[in-house]
């Protein structure tokens, strides 16, 4: 990904290449860079230039060395929501309403676009994640579908080509990850769920594939509907549960303990061995 620098061999030039892919999406929050032999190399700068570049990337925050174990992109997407905004939110459940409303429309934007500028690789991308999810729902691997789920929607927002758009969605999803609106597997376990979302995501691939941005927004709309009316019938469910087993304690609580049937070979007499056996 790292390219020659053919003019001018500063570190300034080093350090807008790597700010580039960063803000492109290329580089993500916890990859890690290539060794310093090789980026010298790719980069085709003296190690005292890449040293500055990479100093300067860490003192922006881009960046964090790791002694002995290499230098990582940094997590940068942590900062968009500050951890006393995402706790209040945590503690009103309220907000999922409105996180939904907003991945509604935020997503129905990225799907628009990505059916407007989607290229060969990333329709290729999306097409590959989706044959994932399918193999994940033939295996019942919750954990991985619900890891395609947050990747295929990452993935539409890099189709998009919009730099503030595709961070908005990461710093979205991460959350999403984090189980701070809703847990992912209470969705994935709600009866049928987990197909009806692979049939969504065929949907919204298919409209990007086809180019088609009125049928990619509509159908990104129609999954998070769903996601909506799911969640609200699995809280429900979870609802109803927790009373019944409320009242069935109670009622155990109050009924008299069975007593246990006696056996035939309880009602037999002892028998009393004869001495002169």
């Amino acid at each position: 990904m790292f390219t020659r620098i053919s003019h001018v061999r500063t570190a300034d030039a080093v350090v807008e290449q790597v700010e580039a892919l960063i803000l492109r999406g290329i580089l993500r929050p916890g990859d890690r860079l290539p060794a310093e032999r090789d980026l010298v190399t790719q980069v085709d700068v003296s190690r005292p230039i890449l040293r500055e570049a990479l100093k300067t990337l860490e003192d922006r925050g881009l960046l964090v060395s790791r002694p002995g174990g290499g230098t990582y992109v940094a997590d940068l997407i942590g900062s968009v929501f500050s951890e006393p905004l995402v706790a209040l939110v945590a503690r009103h459940p309220a907000a999922i309403e409105d996180y939904l409303e907003f991945r509604s429309d935020v997503e129905a934007l990225a799907a628009g676009r990505a059916a407007e500028r989607a290229t060969a690789a990333d329709r290729a991308l999306l097409s590959r994640i989706v044959e994932a999810m399918a193999a994940a729902l033939e295996t019942d691997d919750h954990a991985t579908d619900a890891r395609l789920d947050v990747e295929f929607h990452q993935a539409i927002g890099e189709a998009a080509h919009n730099m503030i758009l595709l961070h908005t969605l990461r710093a979205c999803y991460r959350l999403l990850e984090t189980g701070v609106y809703f847990s992912q597997q209470r969705l994935f376990g709600h009866p049928g769920a987990r197909l009806a979302l692979l049939e969504q995501h065929r949907a919204i691939l298919a409209r990007i594939l086809a180019r088609d941005a009125v049928g990619a927004r509509q159908a990104a709309v129609a999954h998070i509907d769903f996601v909506r009316s799911a969640l609200a019938e699995a809280a429900r469910d979870s609802a109803r549960d927790a009373v019944s087993s409320l009242r069935l304690d109670r009622r155990l609580a109050g009924l008299p303990t069975p007593r246990r049937s006696r056996t035939r070979q309880d009602h037999r007499p002892a028998r009393i061995s004869d001495p002169g056996a």
